[in-house]
């Protein structure tokens, strides 16, 4: 365990024996309102914790971010890449439709180019996004 686990768990230890001690000071009537108010004092400290733990995380992430700017290369963006590639395919229902039964009779010549277009869009787009 690190010292602040420790420090902690000594603090989460002695809000517990006041808790207990305050309950037989009182008696049973009271006991309900000790345990609310000694779970949420362990609430707002594990609430800290967590924001203390996000707070460095994204520093981290922040600071992983200026590296990769600094050396020249982009970040990776797996989502808007998947998001293209879904976008490329929703347009190419109509285009397909456009292209095979459209003006001056397209049929399978359209069909083959419109897909090639949207194939070499789509390899121009990956390329130039995981080049670096």
């Amino acid at each position: 365990m690190d010292r602040d686990s420790v420090r902690y768990d000594d603090s989460v230890k002695k809000d517990l024996l006041a808790a207990v001690e305050t309950r037989k000071e009182l008696g049973a009537g009271y006991e309900s309102e000790i345990v609310d108010s000694f779970l949420d004092r362990v609430e707002d400290r594990l609430d800290a914790r967590v924001e203390e733990r996000v707070r460095r995380r994204l520093a981290e992430e922040d600071a992983a971010g200026i590296r990769e700017r600094r050396s020249g290369r982009q970040p990776r963006q797996p989502r808007s890449d998947a998001w293209f590639a879904a976008f490329s395919l929703i347009i190419a229902i109509p285009l397909t439709a456009i292209a095979t039964t459209g003006f001056r009779g397209g049929g399978p010549i359209g069909l083959v180019v419109v897909w090639l277009g949207i194939v070499a869009v789509n390899v121009a787009r990956a390329r130039s996004t995981h080049r670096g």
